[in-house]
């Protein structure tokens, strides 16, 4: 029987010390079954746990971090499903909350034929939109290492105050805040409020990935020019990590830069390759962020943090495609493009 209201879901406990909170949306992707194909010609859909925040936590947790996650579900079928995925994947689920009056928010994905995805929303509000300040679960934000979120929470209220309530409570505490926007432009007004949103809390973070296209987006202006890509850099930043896709990743310090390639890997569909190459950088991040001032030791990372992100590629679905700890250190040990 569906519990009543917005009810709490219990969880074990978590190691405090490492714990990376994951805040945001988790949906239901509905994938075509063929690629290639737009969605209305797709004759099948193939059903998968996603949304971004979600996906950083399970590839944690996948690869043997502790993770958290906080975010409001349906008190639906799809939203109990979800959150016991999370479960199965040894997410703590403490944060989580079902309401009974808003669904939980679909999306449909095509996948077009090099496996790059175009996205169609169903959330009019969802109940990911709905999470209230007051519903937030703070005592587990505050036992975090590393607070992680994305921009979609920030796009309507009540949610958007409970984002930056959380990210002010996390930093009062002295958590490294890690943002990933995950730029979806058909959840904004327009454009121009996507990089309005995005950017009004730009200098909060500690850990900014973004994608090139992201870049280009954000700054309107060339993704590969070092020079246009630094004016996304302040005063505070530990470290901004552009990913190039199968090319790999560029990296920002106040100390150093630098790139590392990609792997080459036979790709299905990239749905989760960025929150998988986050999810790892931030375990690592959680054990020893001196990863941040020891230019070695972040090449190593992201060595593995771009094997993550490849073999994530290869299987339909994020949370399925996410890499261990064996078959990342094992496409490492093949070599890069």
């Amino acid at each position: 029987m569906a519990p009543l209201g917005d009810t709490v879901v219990p969880a074990a406990a978590v190691t405090a010390s490492s714990l990376v909170v994951s805040f945001g949306e988790m949906l239901i992707d509905f994938v075509p079954d063929v690629a290639g194909v737009s969605l209305a010609e797709s004759g099948g859909f193939v059903k998968a746990p996603g949304g971004a925040p979600a996906n950083v936590a399970c590839a944690i947790s996948k690869l043997g971090g502790s993770s958290a996650f906080v975010g409001k579900f349906g008190d639906d079928e799809f939203g109990h499903m979800l959150v016991e995925i999370l479960k199965q994947n040894g997410v703590n689920a403490e944060g989580c909350l079902f309401d009974q009056h808003a669904r939980t928010a679909l999306a449909f994905v095509t996948l077009k034929s090099n496996g790059e995805r175009e996205f169609m929303f169903y959330r009019n509000p969802s109940a990911d939109m709905l999470l209230t300040e007051a519903e937030l679960n703070l005592d587990l934000i505050r036992r975090a290492r590393i607070f992680h979120y994305g921009s979609i929470s920030l796009i309507t209220e009540p949610c958007r105050s409970a984002h930056v309530a959380a990210m002010h409570a996390a930093k009062s505490a002295g958590i490294l805040c890690s943002y990933d926007p995950n730029v979806r432009l058909p959840l904004w007004p327009s454009a121009q409020a996507a990089r309005d949103g995005i950017m009004s809390i730009w200098k909060e973070a500690d850990f900014i990935k973004v994608s090139d296209e992201e870049v280009a987006f954000l700054t309107q202006g060339d993704a590969h020019d070092e020079k246009n890509v630094l004016t996304l850099w302040f005063d505070g930043l530990k470290l901004l990590v552009v990913t190039d896709g199968e090319k790999g990743c560029r990296y920002f310090t106040k100390d150093f830069k630098g790139s590392l390639p990609g792997y080459s890997v036979n790709t299905v569909d990239t749905t989760g390759a960025g929150d998988a190459f986050v999810g790892s950088l931030l375990l690592n991040v959680a054990k020893d962020d001196s990863i941040f001032y020891n230019h070695a030791k972040l090449r190593e990372v992201l060595e593995f943090s771009n094997a993550c992100g490849a073999i994530c590629t290869t299987k339909k679905g994020a949370i399925p495609a996410l890499p261990t700890t064996a078959t990342a250190l094992e496409l490492i040990g093949k070599g890069t493009n």
